[in-house]
Order: C-alpha cells, then sequence, then structure tokens
C-alpha cells in the first residue's frame, strides 16, 4: 500500500480513522493520462458543492457555497480547504451527524480538466484558469483568490467564475443545479440519504466500486469490490485532444484580444 501525500496531514488530523471509514489515502488509484476532478454535492450544515482538482497526487479542494454558476456575471464564492485524497472522488453516501462533513453527499459531476499554463504557478499567484469536460461542466472556468480576509476567519476565500466561451449561459439563474441526479448512481440526494437505489460507478479506481449503495462513513466495515473495465481508450483520447483544443482555443483568444 504506498504512503499517502505528505499534504494529506491535515486532511489526516481531522479525522480518526477508527472510527471513519473515509479514505486516509494510501489506497492507490487508477493511472489516468489526464488530470481528473469531481464536484460532490454535499448537504451538510449548509448546503453545498465541494469541488475538487487533481493535482500532485491529491485533491485542490474548495466549498462552492451556491455551487458553481454558468453566468460569467455570477461569482460564486469558493472556500478553499485542506487538500483531499484521489479515492474521495469515488464516494457518495452519508457521513453522521455529529463527525466533521457530517450530511449526504452525492456525486453531482466529474471529469476531467487541463490548466490554462503552470498550475502551480497560478496557484500561487491566486489566479487558477483552467478548462473542464464533464458531465455537466464544460469550457473554461477561473479561481480568482480574495486577497482580504475582512472578517478575520483566516480561510483562504476564492471566486470561481465562469469565462465566456460557448458554454457560457448568462441569465441561467442555476438551472443546471435543479437537476438532482447522481452522475454515478442516477440517484436524488433523498435515495442516497436512504440508501436506496444503485450504488455508484467508480471512477478514480476504475477497477472496483468501493462504496456500496448504503455506504456510510462511521465504522470499519468495508465494501465488496466489484470488477470492472476501465474505461475504453478511445474515450480517454477523445477526452484529452478536447481539453487540449479548448485550452489552445482560449489562449489564441485571449492573444488576439490583447
Amino acid at each position: 500500500m504506498p504512503a499517502a501525500p505528505r499534504s494529506l496531514k491535515l486532511y489526516q488530523s481531522k479525522r480518526d480513522f477508527a472510527k471513519t471509514a473515509e479514505p486516509s489515502g494510501k489506497r492507490r488509484v487508477a493511472p489516468a493520462k489526464l488530470l481528473r476532478y469531481v464536484i460532490q454535492k454535499h448537504a451538510a450544515t449548509r448546503l453545498h458543492y465541494d469541488f475538487r482538482l487533481e493535482l500532485d497526487g491529491v485533491f485542490k479542494s474548495w466549498a462552492v457555497t451556491r455551487g458553481p454558476s454558468l453566468d460569467p456575471h455570477d461569482k460564486r464564492l469558493a472556500v478553499e480547504v485542506e487538500d483531499h485524497p484521489l479515492d474521495y472522488g469515488d464516494f457518495e453516501g452519508t457521513i453522521p451527524k455529529g463527525q466533521y462533513g457530517g450530511g449526504t453527499v452525492q456525486l453531482w459531476d466529474r471529469g476531467y480538466w487541463a490548466p490554462e499554463g503552470s498550475a502551480e504557478d497560478m496557484l500561487r499567484k491566486g489566479d487558477l484558469k483552467f478548462v473542464v469536460e464533464g458531465k455537466r461542466l464544460h469550457g473554461s472556468f477561473v479561481l480568482v483568490r480574495i486577497r482580504n480576509d475582512k472578517f478575520g476567519t483566516g480561510r483562504k476565500n476564492w471566486l470561481l467564475i465562469k469565462h465566456h466561451d460557448q458554454y457560457a449561459k448568462e441569465g441561467d439563474h442555476d438551472a443546471l443545479l435543479a437537476d438532482d441526479k447522481s452522475v454515478a448512481s442516477g440517484r436524488s440526494m433523498a435515495q442516497i440519504a436512504a440508501g436506496k437505489g444503485r450504488k455508484p460507478t467508480p471512477f478514480m479506481l476504475a477497477k472496483r466500486a468501493p462504496f456500496a449503495a448504503d455506504a456510510v462513513w462511521h465504522s470499519n466495515k468495508g465494501d465488496s469490490p466489484t470488477p470492472r473495465k476501465a474505461a475504453p481508450a478511445k474515450r480517454v483520447a477523445k477526452t484529452k485532444r478536447v481539453v487540449k483544443k479548448r485550452a489552445a482555443k482560449t489562449r489564441t483568444t485571449k492573444a488576439k484580444a490583447r
């Protein structure tokens, strides 16, 4: 079993793995030619959407309070949280109330992403531009870090903004968020909370389905793995071309604008 990345220390310090079956970051995930992302709809104390981008062996993560928007005029608050392990990206189920992050979790979107430049440099500068190709989200976005913490919370707040492109929808009024259906199981939040319906198909752990339909992270009971074929090579190649093409097109458009 591989060692967990050092950047997961904060994540691990917030959890007691003798009580929770949440991933510790030591499970080996399926290799991929592209960087992956997942968005988990999370009905915790307040409903929010956990936006996770794969980078350097972990998920860089933000809690988007009102969910992503397709309207470039909307600037959605995205609170930076601790890095999460990559196998976390397959979880859909319930974290019991009273435990860290307690609430129902739905796999709302997932796919592939590509930074428009050096991701490390853009993160350091607080201006991460990227393109995504997922089940629900497509095209170019940016995460912009807010410099001032006027409330003294110590949090790193960012804004998630949709760029103007063919996938932008002005005046969308969050129509996309109205579809309460998991991209991994087709279940609603209520069905997930009740442990009903199909268990989620894997994405990060492509050869096994680690979580059952009634997955609850509060015990040491494991779910039986189910074999599953890896994604077809043609599909991966096609997605790679789409992501690269959109990133190149965006850079060309911005260069002409200058």
